[in-house]
């Protein structure tokens, strides 16, 4: 009879079962049956890692199926499909991980990042805080627990968040972008502390490259140039970028994409011919990025991000490219040793501004910038002029909640008060949750503008949004962090944008955008001259409704608008730098 325990044999003694083997070789010791749900969880991982995200998901779906109570899996599946764009689903499979196992820091906080990006701040802000206080050396939560506070615009608490991430592990790149990104939103951080915080970012990247000495240079006439950016798709960067690329010269420029995000869509596909190559490089490490950069050939590497989300910043460092430059979805100094140029213009970045970055500025003649329409014309012609038919200005702000700061409420608290009869719209994405339409008013409120004078509306499709600029008549800029896109669109739908110009390439993007449409007469100076504009603007229903109506067509012939004279400007930028880069 064999023994019921095993226990009672040892591993090398003779099996009982009389084969004449040890017992730890015997053919008949039955084999423990595998475990399903682990294997198809390691399955699920794997894919997740290679950005083989569909099968991830079928392997997470597969491990669940074998072992329903799986908070790993669920977990990890509402990863994958997060990363699929499926934000709903996410939420779910991480809100089923957090009920599984309350003590995983990690799912806590994976369901934090994922109500940030839907803009539910106050219950993204409560799961880092319990991921914090699961794990309070938790940098990746306090980093994250940062950037919901940004959005909220405690920007000093955001700021402390981020600091006490990077102490808690000096090497975390992410956190220190976050960092740099708080703090050139901050009216209260000057120029050069912001610098002194990017030289350090940059010295912190070079400690961990291997910079490149030398490299190949293509036959060919056509300059081959490399895009990396993790916002090649119906982003602010796709819409400024679109246009342009259909109008560059193959025969002097060849684009290669280095895409940072796995994320597509109809965008994506439409500028996809404009390449003659297309990398998704983010499932690989920098060092294997940089060296696919490198032997690719790339002679000038544009980076389109900054130190904003998807960014790629420490590829640069390896310098695999002899001529690298920042441009487009940025507004300050990436801090990066390797990045030599930064594409502005003399608004933006005036002479006297050049010691405000690590790279060297080139100048393009009219605009950093350059706006992409909107396709469906004919369904979006600017409205007539609402105050005409209201008996009051309507005034806008299109802008993400952590640009409304409290000194911007307090110079908007100033203009209703001039103006009894005037109202707000205020339309974002945070306004779709109401703890943040309640949070918005109390603060509206203590700056003087009644929650009888103001309507909140949460995010649209593209198209309604658009459609929504009928009911405004003047846009209010935010300062120090003014709109770019939300300023290109209102125009485009016949609303102009009063701005402040600041003291830094951020605070007057504003300004380079109305000043090359010709509206100077729309820009300020400082705060009193904000409201003395505003007000000025707002008693001339007259010319307020003849601008509405010739407004489109001023813009569609101004720079900001004009693609194939910027892709011509573009292209001969481009091609200087690298002339000179090569001295």
């Amino acid at each position: 009879m064999l023994p019921t325990k095993k226990s009672k044999t040892g591993r090398n003694d003779p099996c009982p079962c009389g084969s004449g083997k040890k017992y730890k070789q015997c053919c008949q010791r039955p084999s423990p049956p595998p475990d399903q749900a682990l294997a198809c969880y390691n399955m699920g991982n794997a894919f997740l890692a290679q950005g083989r995200l569909d099968a991830a998901v079928e392997g997470f779906r597969a491990a669940i199926a074998y072992r329903p109570e799986y908070a790993e899996a669920h977990n990890n599946l509402g990863a994958a499909l997060q990363a699929k764009g499926q934000l709903d689903n996410a939420i779910e499979c991480f809100r089923k991980a957090c009920k599984l196992q309350a003590g995983n820091p990690q799912a806590h906080n994976n369901l934090g990042a994922a109500l940030l990006t839907q803009g539910k701040l106050s219950e993204a802000i409560n799961s880092f805080l319990t991921a914090l206080a699961l794990k309070p050396d938790y940098a990746k939560a306090l980093s994250n627990l940062g950037n919901a506070r940004q959005e909220l615009g405690l920007l000093p608490e955001a700021i402390e968040s981020h600091r006490r991430a990077l102490q808690l592990q000096p090497d975390f790149t992410e956190a220190h972008t976050n960092l740099l990104f708080a703090l050139g939103t901050h009216n209260a951080c000057t120029v050069a502390e912001y610098l002194e915080e990017a030289h350090l970012y940059g010295t912190g990247l070079m400690t961990r490259a291997m910079p490149f000495t030398h490299w190949a240079t293509p036959a060919g006439q056509a300059l081959r140039v490399g895009l990396v950016s993790g916002d090649l798709c119906a982003h602010p960067v796709g819409y400024f970028l679109e246009s342009i690329l259909a109008h560059l010269d193959p025969a002097r420029i060849e684009l290669v994409a280095y895409a940072t995000n796995r994320h597509e869509d109809e965008l994506t596909i439409r500028i996809k011919p404009h390449f003659s190559a297309w990398h998704n490089i983010a499932a690989s490490s920098h060092e294997t990025a940089a060296r696919k950069i490198h032997s690719d050939g790339i002679q000038v590497l544009v980076d389109l991000a900054g130190h904003t989300a998807h960014n790629c910043l420490p590829i640069f460092a390896w310098k695999p490219a002899p001529v690298q430059v920042s441009w487009l979805g940025y507004f300050a100094s990436t801090g990066v040793p390797g990045m030599d140029y930064l594409l502005a213009d003399p608004v933006s970045a005036p002479e006297a501004h050049l010691t405000h970055f690590s790279e060297k500025i080139w100048h393009l003649p009219d605009s950093r910038l350059c706006f992409t329409p909107p396709t469906k014309v004919d369904e979006l012609v600017p409205a007539p002029l609402p105050a005409r038919l209201n008996g009051h200005v309507t005034f806008g702000s299109f802008q993400n909640l952590a640009k409304i700061n409290d000194n911007v409420l307090t110079v908007w608290g100033r203009i209703f008060h001039a103006l009894p009869q005037a109202r707000l719209r205020v339309q974002n994405k945070q306004m779709g949750n109401e703890t943040e339409r309640a949070h918005l008013q109390q603060r509206l409120q203590k700056a003087g503008i009644g929650a009888d004078r103001v309507t909140m509306h949460g995010p649209l499709e593209r198209q309604a949004y658009l459609a929504a600029h009928a009911e405004v008549d003047i846009i209010l800029d935010t300062f120090p962090y003014p709109g770019g896109t939300t300023t290109c669109e209102a125009l485009w739908m016949g609303v102009p944008t009063l701005t402040l110009a600041g003291d830094r390439l951020l605070a007057r993007q504003g300004a380079s955008l109305l000043g090359c449409t010709g509206l100077e007469d729309w820009i300020a100076g400082d705060e009193e001259d904000y409201i003395a504009r505003a007000l000025a603007h707002a008693s001339n229903i007259g010319k307020l409704a003849q601008l509405r109506s010739a407004l489109r067509r001023k813009v569609l012939d101004s720079p900001l608008f004009d693609a194939p004279r910027f892709a011509l400007q573009l292209e001969d930028a481009l091609h200087g730098m690298w002339q000179q880069g090569k001295k």
